[in-house]
């Protein structure tokens, strides 16, 4: 190009000038997002395709289920619902469920909110100390504690006891419950507890009345992912309760099952009753969904 040459023609000539390449970090980043997200997908889809087929599985009778699994059944049996509620022991499992689920809510919840404020605000000698405490009891394994439990909970004479049970739920749920509502409580604004503090107000009236419900999204779905971590808890439940009375879902489905065994398996009861004990879950994933992955989210932002 000579000197003389106009700049519109160095410009377009500039302009048809191809790009310099992506560098290769990036193009790898974007491979691998793409490869998660195929991944993600696929499991989505591979977990809505069992849910669906469970579901076809509780209305069709044994032959279809081993003869046709992937159709639709031929005569909808709606009745393997009543079924499964009759011959089993459900409906106690589920007062039962429900009040300990809900009650072991409330305690982690209860106990978790103050310890994490105070670990978050109150910058004494062990806070940190405490803080790793209890985010080492986030690897424990529920199987490590079983017998050293039941050996305490025998002698304190709580064993088959709902009272024992919610101890052992509560305990075990405060490592994650104290680790996740700390990061919400710690991004709070000093600001406000200064202001609380010159009109008088004590560190529990601040916590109670400011703090508490600041850190509302948090506990919501602290509370939600509460209950669906203990709605189908089987492994202590099975140790620690040993009256039919006492069941919960869980255990009324182990038992309902080993009931067919020997009377007959009739697999539609079987995954009605399967059903039954997923149903609240699914009812709670499809109607809060939304609202854990935002709590979730906004925790680990913060």
């Amino acid at each position: 190009m000579t000197p003389r040459e106009p700049a519109r023609a160095r410009f377009s000539r500039s302009a048809r000038s191809p790009r310099p390449s992506r560098s290769f970090p990036a193009l790898v980043g974007s491979t691998v997002t793409t490869a998660v997200r195929a991944a993600t997908w696929i499991i989505a889809g591979f977990s809505i395709f069992v849910v669906l087929w469970i579901l076809l599985a509780s209305l069709k009778t044994t032959d279809e289920i081993f003869s046709n699994p992937l159709s639709l059944p031929h005569t909808w049996r709606w009745g393997n619902f009543a079924d499964a509620w009759q011959e089993s022991n459900f409906g106690v499992a589920l007062v039962n469920t429900v009040g300990l689920v809900t009650a072991t809510a409330l305690g982690t919840v209860l106990f978790a909110a103050p310890a994490a404020y105070a670990l978050a605000r109150f910058k004494v000698r062990g806070t940190r100390a405490i803080s790793l405490g209890f985010a080492l009891g986030l690897g424990v394994p529920a199987q490590m504690v079983v017998l050293p439990l039941y050996a305490a909970m025998n002698q304190a004479g709580l064993v088959d006891s709902f009272l024992g049970l919610w101890l052992i739920y509560v305990g075990t749920s405060l490592p994650f419950a104290v680790f996740f509502l700390t990061s919400f409580f710690a991004s709070l604004p000093r600001e406000l507890e200064e202001a609380a503090s010159l009109d008088g107000a004590s560190p529990l009236r601040t916590f109670r009345s400011i703090m508490f419900p600041l850190a509302r999204s948090g506990i919501v779905t602290l509370l939600i992912l509460n209950v669906v971590a203990h709605w189908s808890e089987t492994t202590f439940a099975l140790v620690f309760l040993q009256s039919s009375i006492n069941d919960t879902l869980p255990l009324a489905l182990i038992q309902f099952m080993q009931r067919l065994q020997y009377t007959g398996a009739d697999w539609g009861q079987l995954f009605a009753g399967i059903v039954i004990v997923l149903l609240p879950l699914l009812l709670i994933y499809i109607w809060l969904g939304r609202r854990i992955i935002e709590g979730l989210t906004l925790g680990a932002g913060k």
